[in-house]
């Protein structure tokens, strides 16, 4: 592949999750990337040191609300790169000024952005429209979100879905010697199915939602464990909710996990992920292992990734907030082959999920300009 070094990557956080694609496009893509430092408690920041270009992180500053200010950022338009890849998020005022100046400048700018949610407001469109019409580009977490945007007037052949993905080669080599073990029976003491969560424990998960899903499917005669992988805020709250439904004796709250060994065999081994709350990664996460996932059915209210889930292959939607329904959801994918899922979660992931996709489609991208 072809190295283009008058590349600049300005993005706004060094996510230790994004490692793998960083120092991809390093290698296959060249050029030099540029941090923000915004405070990311959630995220761990990837090590630099892994890097052998230039590598610089730059001081942001909270303005207002969300709005935010990068130190330095915009000067960048005045150094020798033709082309610019940035996070385009539109409450970065210094993303507004690159944009803006690239464009009296005649250099390229893609923004590597959510896009349209389907929740905006007038005046979010409005501000939003100006702001993704600046770009070269938009590559997209999503193909909701790019049949948004052309409902909305923006010319399709500017919108490259470039998806989302983890650690996909590390992850591919775990996956390849995954086996079923008795690991669930050795902490429930029981063969009933499994249904895993993992995430950090806050109340925008909604796991109240799952526990009291589970306590209607007992009193249906239908038995299953919850086991919770993560730690956080909510976790003393969910084990007394525990008590008040009668789950206690068949849920399990692990902790914080970061053996990735280990988080592989609870993927692969569980019958479903069920993420009542927004999915994010955790749905590449659970399906890179050959987990199923059931999310809510509010796209609007979604992080991009729910569209692992393809209805009855991959995964199932339960209508938003209806313990209701997602017991039924979970009582129906139990139902389902749990090969044939496995499978399809792969190929989800293999086809799109992945960082060599997303460098093919960049390589792809950078080659007609």
């Amino acid at each position: 592949m072809s190295r283009f070094k008058n590349i600049c990557y300005f993005f706004n956080y060094a996510s230790h999750y994004r490692e793998e694609i960083y120092l991809k496009m390093e290698e296959e893509l060249g050029g030099d990337f540029y941090f923000g430092d915004i405070e990311n408690d959630r995220m761990e920041k990837i090590n630099y040191a892994l890097f052998s270009g230039k590598i610089q992180e730059l001081h942001t500053y909270r303005l207002f609300s969300d709005f935010v200010w990068v130190r330095r950022g915009w000067q960048l338009v005045f150094k020798p790169y033709n082309i610019y890849i940035v996070t385009g998020e539109y409450y970065n005022i210094t993303t507004w000024l690159i944009l803006l100046l690239n464009r009296m400048l005649g250099k390229k700018t893609f923004l590597w952005t959510h896009g349209w949610y389907g929740n905006e407001t007038r005046i979010k469109k409005a501000v939003k429209k100006v702001y993704h019409w600046l770009a070269t580009g938009i590559l997209l977490y999503g193909d909701y979100a790019r049949r948004l945007m052309i409902s909305e007037g923006f010319d399709p052949k500017r919108l490259q879905v470039i998806y989302n993905s983890l650690s996909y080669e590390r992850q591919l080599g775990i996956r390849e010697k995954l086996t079923n073990t008795s690991v669930f029976y050795s902490i429930f003491g029981n063969s009933h199915p499994v249904i895993i969560f993992t995430g950090r424990l806050t109340p925008v998960k909604k796991l109240d939602q799952l526990l009291k899903a589970q306590e209607a499917l007992m009193n249906k005669g239908v038995s299953i464990n919850v086991f919770i992988l993560g730690d956080g805020t909510e976790k003393a709250n969910l084990e007394g909710l525990c008590k008040t439904y009668g789950v206690s004796g068949f849920v399990h709250f692990y902790g914080a996990c970061y053996d990735e060994q280990k988080i592989a065999e609870f993927y692969y081994n569980a019958d479903c992920c069920v993420s009542p709350g927004n999915v994010g990664l955790t749905g590449i996460h659970a399906m890179s292992y050959g987990c199923p996932v059931i999310s809510h059915n509010n796209f609007s209210e979604q992080m991009p990734e729910f569209e692992v889930i393809q209805e009855g292959q991959t995964g199932l939607f339960f209508k938003q907030n209806d313990v209701e329904d997602l017991s039924v959801k979970i009582q129906t994918i139990l139902c389902m082959n749990r090969n044939t899922l496995r499978d399809n979660c792969f190929k989800v992931i293999d086809h799109h999920y992945n960082t060599r996709f997303q460098i093919k489609l960049l390589h792809k991208i950078l080659s007609t300009i």
